[in-house]
């Protein structure tokens, strides 16, 4: 039995983000697991319910808007907070696996994750490992999924919000639109984002060209 650990949801401009730890024998995993990103939603939906079906345990944490904005932090130390959140929800003594690599360190990172966790765990640390280790690909989509159904909510709410990655046109025009209309950013919105930053500027410049 080992564990596997990831996130979702990192770098966009919009909602939280989310962390996964599996805990499996990765010989139980269902097939075709790998980085949720190369996977197409609907299959990752349903591996996302195989994983938890096969799985001895699946933790899940979110780090909301308000903690990625919060004053002092960096997402390197979010990303070990959520892994580590995450981890705690599978952990026990003597348990050992792999954790994707959130910080240019990989071994500084995976020390960093250890230390969080009250458990005494042995933590590696790997770039890419959610293409390479099954239980970190698991860990991917069961957080990735965690992250899409959080967006559809987002949806829900505001209408559509794209993806909520500061290069998708769609996000841009929403987060534009509702500055035009409101005045302000939306609560799902992270603040401390330049893309934020690009919106509020080009909302005041055209207001002091209505002048």
């Amino acid at each position: 039995m080992r564990f596997g650990v990831d996130e979702a949801g990192k770098g966009p401009v919009l909602g939280s983000m989310f962390a996964a730890a599996v805990r499996a024998d990765p010989a139980a995993l269902p097939d075709g697991i790998g980085d949720s990103k190369d996977i197409r939603p609907e299959r990752r939906e349903r591996l996302a319910g195989d994983i938890r079906e096969s799985a001895d345990a699946v933790g899940v944490a979110e780090i909301p808007v308000g903690r990625i904005d919060a004053d002092g932090t960096d997402m390197n130390t979010l990303t070990v907070d959520g892994q580590a959140e995450a981890l705690s929800a599978v952990a026990r003594d003597g348990l050992s696996g792999t954790v994707d690599a959130g910080d240019t360190d990989a071994a500084r990172f995976g020390r960093r994750v250890a230390d969080a966790v009250d458990t005494d765990v042995a933590v590696t640390a790997e770039h890419g490992a959610d293409e390479t280790d099954s239980l970190v690909g698991a860990a991917s989509i069961i957080a990735k999924v965690a992250r899409d159904a959080h967006v559809a909510d987002l949806a829900e709410e505001y209408g559509d919000v794209g993806s909520g990655y500061p290069s998708d046109p769609t996000t841009r025009a929403f987060l534009a639109d509702y500055v035009d209309r409101h005045s302000e950013l939306p609560a799902c919105a992270r603040r401390s984002w330049s893309t934020c930053d690009d919106v509020l500027a080009a909302a005041e410049q055209a207001s002091l060209g209505d002048f």
